[in-house]
């Protein structure tokens, strides 16, 4: 395996497991309910995914904030003085600040260490659009290519990244000043659902409004059937806000229509669950253009 680490955040929506598998370190981004304050770690440590959408069903407010700088530093200072390279892979510049502390961070410990690689890569992308990314570089890794190669991969390949999402409640994109009260009312009596995407500069767009749960899962779907390359061959992540059902369907659809074989299927953490509600579902894969 090349020798530099792969630093993220907890965005990325992986799975623990998938952390651990590829050898990622992810700093935890926070959110704060009821006046306390929470890490979105991968394994939930802090709060679990099943316990955050409780509360959300039950009406509490959440707040979300960035990592920052000097977590940035501290973190990757320390792989620096084991003599390792960095890659930063993050959150969306369109929605976090994030990808700006990180980048800030590299370029004070490119000064402090010049003989090292340090790069920042903003994904333009969120939760597991983000994650595809990171599992993708890790991959690459693996396959012994380079900090440098991989870091050109992802600047060449990520506008490729497709999400595509849609949403069970108006009123978490009204709260987030997506949608305005009068369309979210309306919307919530006809049973409007919308499909949205993350554009090229790595903001959540609202594209369509279909009526009813069904279509909008197979808009996703439809979406993903003009776009994708090489659909069969390339590995498939979905993402759900506590609406497993629904992301099985849209799973097997994937594969129904496009013989996908490898497909990942996680919780949308607090950080966009916040924003995006309980029965988001996320699709996201590799195209010809987002």
């Amino acid at each position: 395996m090349s020798d530099f680490a792969i630093v993220t955040d907890s965005s990325c929506d992986l799975p623990d497991e998938t952390v651990k598998s590829l050898g990622l370190t992810v700093l935890p981004l926070t959110f704060i309910m009821g006046g306390k304050e929470y890490k979105n770690y991968p394994d939930g440590r802090d709060m679990s995914a099943d316990d955050f959408y409780a509360r959300i069903r039950k009406g509490e407010l959440c707040k979300t904030s960035a990592v920052n700088v000097e977590s940035f530093k501290n973190t990757m200072e320390k792989i620096l003085t084991e003599g390792k390279d960095v890659l930063n892979i993050s959150f969306s510049s369109g929605l976090s600040n994030t990808f700006n502390a990180a980048n800030i961070a590299c370029e004070e410990l490119s000064e402090k260490y010049p003989e090292r690689k340090i790069f920042a890569v903003d994904t333009l992308s969120a939760s597991l659009g983000q994650g595809l990314l990171v599992y993708l570089a890790a991959k690459k890794r693996q396959a012994g290519e380079t900090i440098t190669q991989v870091r050109d991969w992802l600047e060449e390949n990520k506008l490729h990244l497709c999400h595509w999402f849609t949403v069970d409640d108006l009123k978490h994109l009204k709260r987030g000043g997506r949608i305005s009260a009068a369309a979210a009312l309306v919307g919530t009596m006809l049973s409007i659902k919308p499909v949205l995407h993350v554009d090229n500069e790595g903001r959540l767009v609202a594209v369509s409004k279909v009526r009813g749960r069904r279509a909008s899962l197979n808009a996703l779907v439809d979406s993903m059937e003009k776009t994708a390359v090489d659909p069969s061959g390339q590995s498939v992540f979905i993402s759900h806000g506590d609406s497993l059902d629904d992301a099985e369907y849209v799973a097997a659809e994937v594969k129904r229509r496009m013989g996908v074989k490898s497909i990942l299927i996680n919780n949308v953490g607090p950080v966009i669950g916040t924003h995006s509600g309980p029965g988001t579902i996320a699709l996201f894969f590799l195209g010809t253009h987002r």
